[in-house]
């Protein structure tokens, strides 16, 4: 079914490409920016109020009461307890669970929403007064990574995977600082780790053994909340500093 409704969306939207002149395109380009400019703005007006918060990503086709969702929930709850707010796309499935967690632990309960054809619509356990809506996936990106203290990374999807290595590519090249990023659930993460490692590092050399140090695998919500305590404590920083 999501299938359908993808085909049928992108269907629409070649269509109506179709009716505009290269001038119109290029015209609402042009105009575009002011709209990219007010989400950019109104972000981080926003999201500065809140203050920096631990990101949990992951898939939003989870379905509740499964057991990432259920680790999902864990995590945050513990998260919110030990201090830390919590940013989530703002959608169902994991998403979810976080804002579930973070909601019932007693913290700050942030979503960053995206406007997207299928899937995606916000959950209600978000904090009333931190529930954004983006249009753009970069600018709701920028926001992710300039406001998050580490980031929790669930099984999930290309949307996820497209976050996580957005985040290390970012450190990797020091264009932000380090913050710790978690990987939650070693089964599900084993093999794209030892294609990395086996492939992309020992055959073709592209990236270095060290980037693997960017990353830690866990699999309890205990183990998330000590990866992040010992890496602040490593560097004397404590919860929303």
């Amino acid at each position: 079914m999501a299938f359908e409704q993808y085909e049928n969306e992108d269907h629409r939207i070649q269509e109506k490409l179709k009716q505009k002149t290269w001038n119109e395109i290029r015209t609402n380009d042009s105009w575009a920016i002011f709209k990219i400019m007010s989400e950019f703005v109104n972000g981080y007006e926003s999201m500065a109020r809140i203050g920096p918060c631990v990101s949990i990503f992951g898939s939003a086709r989870t379905k509740p009461n499964t057991k990432y969702y259920l680790l999902a929930e864990k995590i945050a709850y513990k998260i919110s307890k030990a201090g830390y707010g919590v940013i989530t796309g703002g959608g169902p499935g994991i998403m979810e669970a976080g804002n579930k967690g973070a909601h019932n632990g007693g913290g700050t309960s942030v979503g960053l929403n995206i406007e997207l054809p299928f899937e995606q619509h916000f959950n209600p356990y978000i904090d009333k007064d931190k529930n954004l809506n983006f249009d753009y996936f970069f600018v709701r990106k920028v926001m992710f990574v300039k406001y998050s203290q580490g980031f929790v990374v669930m099984p999930g999807g290309f949307g996820t995977l497209d976050e996580l290595f957005e985040a290390m590519t970012l450190i990797q090249t020091k264009k932000i600082g380090r913050f710790p990023i978690i990987l939650v659930g070693s089964e599900f993460w084993s093999g794209l780790l030892d294609w990395i490692k086996t492939t992309m590092i020992d055959k073709e050399h592209n990236a270095s053994p060290d980037d693997m140090n960017l990353i830690k695998v866990v699999d309890t919500e205990d183990e998330v909340v000590e990866a992040l305590d010992n890496f602040y404590k490593k560097y004397n920083l404590s919860p929303n500093f």
